[in-house]
């Protein structure tokens, strides 16, 4: 496994930007995530990192090793592609070994290496099925034991879960991570889905028109989003706009348009916000952290919305100038109706300030 560096990395077609003044180090045996939506750059970066394309400026290294210009076939990755790209007319095992025969490593030690990584991703009964006798999560399994049996330094994987359906999903989502734990291969990881990313990362990097927006863990990015961008595309989250009219040591207090006022931590706050009396901020809300009854910033609206899922009871509540997502856990209660007043509180602690 090795470490990847990524030093002032710009990927241009034509006039347009794909990446922009990139810097990242991605630590040996991590699982680190590209997430962003559609167009971010996310899918180029990663194919920089593969060779697939050369960076229009900037230096890419394995550890010591400058592989900016390297072929994608001396870099020595593993790749599992969106559409799995694996040999219909081929069997399973031969789909697998594709790789070590391209090699030319002896035949006794391919069958060795494929039946070993066959059973790593409980493939162990299936090595004679064709690849159209196998459900999706299956061909996504081949796919992943493809990459992996070359015993590769890096794992590249691009969008591998978005042909599943959402039990699939899970089911082989929790795979690849075990997979890649037992393992300890260093894994850089694209998707859209800000699920996939909490679940699955160590590090996850939020991308956005090309541009690197944060860097950080889940919990880091969840809870200390530095922009609205990142704390409305990470999860849920209700974004009040509000002006700040007092700061009394760690305590703010802002008031919404219509006269409602929150309460904060000042410490709770982006670290691009100034803090400054009269300045227009946006209060990050998640609606998890609202609930139902009295106790700190309470205000009651009326409910737009219901939203019954099992785990959970999820409201939409109109507060005139502002609407509030709720999700209330399910405790077998009465659901409240379209109409009916609500009363709502807010923890202090759960108020995060991102400036405009």
């Amino acid at each position: 496994m090795k470490s990847v560096k990524i030093e002032n990395v710009s990927k241009q077609f034509g006039q347009v930007h794909g990446v922009k003044d990139l810097n990242l180090d991605i630590k040996a045996g991590e699982f680190f995530t590209f997430l962003g939506p559609s167009g971010c750059g996310k899918t180029t970066t990663l194919r920089m990192i593969a060779g697939f394309y050369y960076p229009s400026e900037g230096k890419i290294h394995f550890d010591d090793r400058d592989v900016t210009l390297l072929q994608p076939n001396r870099r020595n990755i593993g790749m599992v592609f969106q559409n799995y790209a694996l040999f219909p007319h081929m069997t399973v095992d031969e789909n697998i070994a594709f790789g070590l025969q391209v090699r030319k490593l002896p035949k006794s030690e391919i069958k060795q290496k494929v039946d070993r990584i066959r059973g790593l991703v409980h493939l162990t009964q299936y090595g004679s099925r064709k690849i159209n006798e196998l459900s999706g999560g299956q061909q996504q399994r081949v796919a992943l034991a493809r990459a992996l049996v070359i015993e590769p330094d890096i794992l590249l994987l691009d969008e591998p879960l978005s042909n599943l359906d959402a039990k699939l999903r899970e089911e082989t989502r929790i795979e690849i991570k075990r997979i890649q734990s037992e393992l300890g291969v260093t894994t850089i990881y694209v998707t859209h889905d800000q699920m996939e990313a909490m679940a699955m990362s160590d590090r996850i990097m939020v991308m956005e028109n090309g541009y690197v927006k944060q860097i950080g863990t889940p919990q880091e990015i969840y809870n200390r989003p530095v922009n609205r961008f990142v704390a409305d595309f990470i999860g849920e989250t209700n974004l009040i706009e509000a002006t700040i009219e007092s700061i009394v040591d760690d305590v703010i207090s802002a008031k919404t348009i219509n006269g409602i006022v929150f309460t904060g931590q000042k410490h709770n706050s982006s670290p691009a916000l100034s803090h400054m009396i009269g300045d227009i901020v946006f209060i990050s809300i998640r609606p998890e952290s609202i609930n139902q009854g009295t106790g700190d910033n309470t205000l009651t609206g009326k409910i737009s919305f219901v939203e019954f899922t099992g785990v959970s009871v999820n409201y939409i509540v109109d507060f005139v100038d502002f609407l509030l997502k709720v999700m209330i856990i399910n405790t077998y209660g009465q659901l409240k109706s379209i109409g009916e007043d609500i009363t709502l509180n807010i923890a202090n602690e759960s108020l995060y300030f991102l400036g405009e």
